[in-house]
């Protein structure tokens, strides 16, 4: 009897101990979602350092735009990065989550591109401009229509302009508003296509070379890193965004992207 209470006893303390183990484990791993490019890659160059740290990523990539955050807001991630702050706010709201950002890291900048035309005077009337069919992203690439003089929109300043919203149209562009990740797929078949720096790269898109025009480092859509609302300041998460913003990363985005993606910090 005294032997198996000995043995209990060790059973015991070992479930303890590695119990423990776990929840000091799980603590110390940070699962986030990003983009396939640059996302991934950025992230992928800071894990080695994130691990001197104590702290584990575990990367997961996702192509679209809408199930990194529902994934956040469920905890199936502890984060993700592969959004602008302007696209963020707009979907919290509209899905009821409480996400919030904990800093920026870099800029894709959106840009015209065609396979028919190499320059916007070549663009003929009537032309079909495809653009994203999401809020934050069709009013960004109207928006930058607008700054290149291409059109006009009743409110210069409106982040979430539609094609209802264009008050000055001279070539009578026709505009097709698609899910952002395809917009590369049908480049082929459509006079121009406003995308996504993000998508441009995955595309093999060199934005300084083959965009017709081209977002600045002024753009206000940085990529950011997101958590849930709460976790913000949790030592790991500091870590994380300290990592992404290093003199590190900086130097990685200029040599590999030379303008294609542009340091936000």
């Amino acid at each position: 009897m005294k032997k198996f209470s000995l043995i209990l006893i060790a059973i015991l303390i070992f479930t303890l101990l590695t119990g423990c183990g776990k929840k000091e484990s799980a603590e110390n791993v940070i699962k986030i979602g990003v983009s396939p490019e640059p996302h991934k890659a950025i992230v992928d160059l800071i894990k080695d350092d994130l691990e001197k740290e104590g702290i584990k990523l575990e990367v997961i990539e996702f192509t679209d735009y809408v199930k990194p955050n529902t994934a956040l807001a469920d905890k199936e991630i502890d984060a993700n990065f592969f959004q602008h702050l302007p696209y963020m706010n707009e979907f919290k709201e509209k899905q009821n989550i409480n996400i919030v950002s904990i800093g920026a890291v870099h800029i894709e900048p959106m840009g015209l591109y065609s396979k028919k035309y190499k320059s916007i005077d070549e663009i003929p009337n009537g032309s079909t401009i495809a653009i994203p069919n999401d809020p934050t992203n069709g009013g960004r690439a109207l928006l930058l229509l607008q700054e290149n003089g291409i059109i006009k929109l009743k409110d210069p300043d409106n982040i979430l302009s539609t094609e209802n919203d264009i008050a000055e149209n001279p070539k009578n562009l026709k505009f097709e508003a698609l899910e952002a990740a395809q917009l590369p797929r049908v480049l082929g078949d459509v006079d121009g296509a406003v995308i996504n720096g993000n998508y441009a790269l995955e595309a093999n898109l060199v934005p300084t070379k083959n965009a017709l025009i081209l977002e600045d480092k002024s753009s206000p859509y940085a990529n950011i890193v997101a958590v849930r609302g709460g976790e913000e300041n949790q030592e790991k998460f500091q870590k994380l965004i300290k990592a992404l913003q290093s003199e590190k990363v900086k130097k990685f985005i200029e040599e590999k992207y030379n303008g294609g993606v542009i340091p936000a910090f």
